[in-house]
Parts: structure tokens; sequence; C-alpha cells
């Protein structure tokens, strides 16, 4: 049997992008698999788009800091005294040292290699035995501090500068998420995690509402089956959906009291490109910062955030332990996900669901689209 060659992802992109693509069909495995695409998304997508870091909650104080690596990227994310979050490079100016490891509080932070000494804000305080040597300028010596911006309690940096205003990227989306009050709520936990995966098959499963019942038979689908699945209009830098509670499910207290009753009933399902996604529900979310390690691997920076009173009763930890385990579920799906889009017998361009099912996915690939090099699109026509 000979089998017919599926368009490239290329091609697929740009015939979305030139609106000749209208029936929403998966994209070819070339989009998962190809190494090449890697290098595509990392200039078009990420180095100018808003990735979160995690949640302004995790340094309370003065000093506090964590560190996390992002696309290859060193960062330490701290609060100066001033009280603002910072997002600065975790590479001495000196000679390439990491500077700071894990998390905690500092006044201070100081390279162990030659302990060149940075202040919270990135200022350079000390450099050892420097003071004659020739040309230098402690000013231009600062640790580089990336642009960030704060959302409903989470922290997003744009590591090349560039990226359009974040605030008029999602305002869409707002309306939709802002009555669970993120920003009171604390995290429960949260840190990174590697999945041997491209990072587009766990955006796309997180944000998509027709694997819920088959996949989370027993976890998701007595709370929110795919059935009850509505999606809502995207925007340039979102999309999402609403996973309505089942008749018989009891709800999440506590609830913030300016949420409506729909509100108390559903969790808001939210991806902002391209790779933060998170569930909102009434009393907590569940939060991902998904960014690609190769193109069949990826760091997910995930963690729970939860209303204060959850936290005495148990049920701020019970969520996060819930969490992990429908995440468990989706791994093992998504690993054999990632296999079988390598094998030479899938054809791909498979039909969509329902917008309520898989609308999202069909917004994501017209987002990426609109991203394509346009000398791109044109060598594939």
């Amino acid at each position: 049997m000979i089998y017919a060659p599926t368009p490239s992802w290329q091609a697929a992109l740009g015939a979305i992008a030139r609106g000749e693509e209208q029936t929403p069909r998966a994209m070819p495995a070339g989009f998962y698999n190809d190494p090449n695409v890697l290098d595509f998304e990392i200039e078009h997508l990420f180095l100018n788009g808003w990735l979160c870091v995690g949640r302004a909650d995790e340094v309370p104080q003065p000093g506090d800091y964590f560190t996390l690596e992002m696309l290859g990227e060193p960062l330490v994310i701290t609060r100066d005294k001033d009280n603002q979050v910072r997002v600065l490079s975790n590479v001495c100016r000196h000679r390439g040292s990491i500077i700071m490891k894990g998390s905690g509080n500092s006044a201070k932070f100081t390279c162990p290699y030659h302990k060149w000494t940075y202040a919270l804000d990135g200022k350079l305080m000390a450099a050892p035995l420097m003071d004659e040597s020739t040309g230098l300028d402690t000013k231009a010596c600062a640790l580089p501090s990336f642009r960030t911006a704060e959302w409903m309690g989470y922290v997003f940096v744009n590591l090349d500068g560039k990226a359009e205003d974040f605030a008029d990227s999602v305002q869409g989306i707002n309306p939709y998420v802002k009555n669970y009050h993120n920003e009171e709520m604390l995290t429960v936990q949260a840190g990174p995690e590697h999945w041997p995966v491209n990072w587009k098959l766990l955006a796309e499963n997180f944000l998509e509402g027709y694997h819920l019942t088959p996949v989370h038979l027993n976890t998701l689908h007595p709370m929110c089956p795919t059935k009850l699945c509505e999606k809502v209009e995207g925007g340039p830098g979102f999309t999402g959906y609403k996973a309505h509670y089942s008749d018989n499910f009891e709800g999440r207290a506590p609830f913030h009291p300016d949420t409506t009753e729909e509100e108390r009933n559903l969790s808001m399902m939210v991806w902002i490109y391209p790779g933060f996604v998170a569930a909102f529900s009434p009393n907590s979310t569940v939060f991902m910062s998904i960014t690609p390690t190769g193109p069949d691997s990826l760091q997910t920076r995930w963690g729970v955030a939860a209303h204060k009173d959850t936290f005495e009763s148990g049920e701020a930890q019970q969520r996060y332990d819930f969490a992990g385990s429908f995440n468990a579920e989706d791994k093992e799906r998504l690993v054999d996900v990632h296999k079988g889009l390598s094998t030479t017998r899938y054809s791909g361009r498979g039909h969509l669901a329902p917008a309520d099912y898989e609308g999202t996915i069909w917004d994501f690939y017209q987002y990426v689209a609109k991203r394509l090099p346009i000398e791109s699109a044109r060598k594939e026509q």
C-alpha cells in the first residue's frame, strides 16, 4: 500500500495564515516532532512572548528569591528593597558563573566563583581586588533585569524585551477570571518537572475538554465531564473554555464573595500564549508554565494556589495532591501520543472535535500561523 505524504507543518500553518484552511483539523506530526520547528518556536513564540515564571507570593518579603532556568536562560526571581518583584539574570557579569541556586532569602547575591556581589535590584556592590583593573565600569556590570508584568498574582517575563503590551494581549480574558481573585490566593506548592513529550502536546491537552471523560474518568469526569464544556471567544493572546460542574458535584468552597453563581460552579480554563495554562476554580487554581527543552521534551513549572482559608483545613494540600493525580494520568497518555506521532503510519490532519471540546486548539493553531514568517509560508505554496 502506498501512503500519501501529509503536508509539512509549514504548509499547514501557511494555509491557515492565508485563510485557505477553514476546517479545524489537527496539525501534521512534524508540528510536534520536527527538530526544525523548535528554532521557529523559540524565535517567534517564546523569546518575544510573555512567559510565566511563578507567582508573586512566592517571594513575599524583600530578599526572598527562587531560581529557574527557562529556555536555557538562568533566572533569579526576587523581591527588592522597594517591594518590587524583579526577574534578573542569574549569571555573573565577571566570567559567567551561575550565582544563586534553589530558593531562600538573602540581602544580596554573591557569586560563589570570585565573590562578585550584587544588590537585589542587580546593581554590582563589590568586585574584590578589582580596584586597579583597567577600564572596569562597575555601573555597567549590573545583572540584566528582564521586562516583567504581574497579572492576577502571576509574574510574567519577556526575555527579549520586545513583546507587545501584556495587558492588551489578555484584557479579553479578564472578565472570566477576575472574580476568583487569584492575587489574594497563596501558593500551596510550585516547582519544575520535566516530561519526555513535546511542549505543545501538554499545553493543548490542558486546554481541551474532549479528553476529560476518557482520560480522567475517576478524577475529573465526576466534577466536570466533557459534555459540559463550553468554549469562550479567544483573543490575540489567549483562548479558554468553561468546564461546568456536574449537578451532583458539591462545588469548591470557600469561594470569594465576588464570584457569581455560575463562577462557583465551573473551572475557567485559560491558555495565555505561548505556554501558560491554568484552571481557575472557586477556591483554588492549578497552573502550569510550559516551555520546550527540546523537540521531544519539556519543562513545566506547575503548582496550585488556594485561598488562605483552605490551608488550616488541609484542603489546600488536597487540591495539590489531586492535581498531581490527574497530571500523572495526562503524562501517561501524552507519552503514548508523542510516540504515536512519530510512527510512519500516522497520517495526521484528523478533524478536531466541535468548538466546545477542541476549539481552543484551533485558536492556538491560528495564533501560531499569524507568527509564521511570510517567506516560509510562500516557500510551501
